[in-house]
């Protein structure tokens, strides 16, 4: 059985390794980690089809991942990612972050998607599969 979560925060116990490094304008209302894990991604959209691609999370918070790939996405569509996490169940299981959202800005092959659902599922064998 699978429930999704309307935002939440990811990262509870932590501190951001740079934490009140962002300006005025900034509009974020989390902080931003830097984390370097595996990202698979699909549009949601009838009329993309399966446009499905790779890249690595460059920095993620609790409600936003900015991931390096070699997709070009638009802004503004909605997409589902599988996350290889870096913390396993039990110390033995794998996991991985599903999460959905929409692009809010790409550029320069760095894409930044706000998180709108997220669940943890294990990896099985199907792996980074979304």
């Amino acid at each position: 059985m699978s429930v999704w979560v309307d935002h939440m925060n990811l990262f509870p116990a932590s501190e951001p390794i740079t934490p009140g490094k962002r300006g005025r304008t900034d509009r974020r209302t989390s902080d931003r980690f830097p984390i370097s894990r595996e990202v698979r991604f699909k549009m949601m959209s009838k009329r993309l089809g399966d446009e499905a691609g790779t890249g690595t999370t460059i920095n993620m918070s609790s409600s936003g991942v900015l991931f390096q790939t070699d997709k070009s996405l638009i802004p503004g569509k909605r997409l589902e990612m599988a996350i290889s996490w870096p913390a396993q169940l039990d110390n033995r299981c794998a996991l991985k972050l599903m999460a959905r959202g929409r692009v809010v800005r790409a550029e320069g092959g760095a894409t930044a998607v706000q998180i709108q659902q997220y669940e943890f599922r294990t990896v099985g064998i199907h792996g980074l599969a979304v």
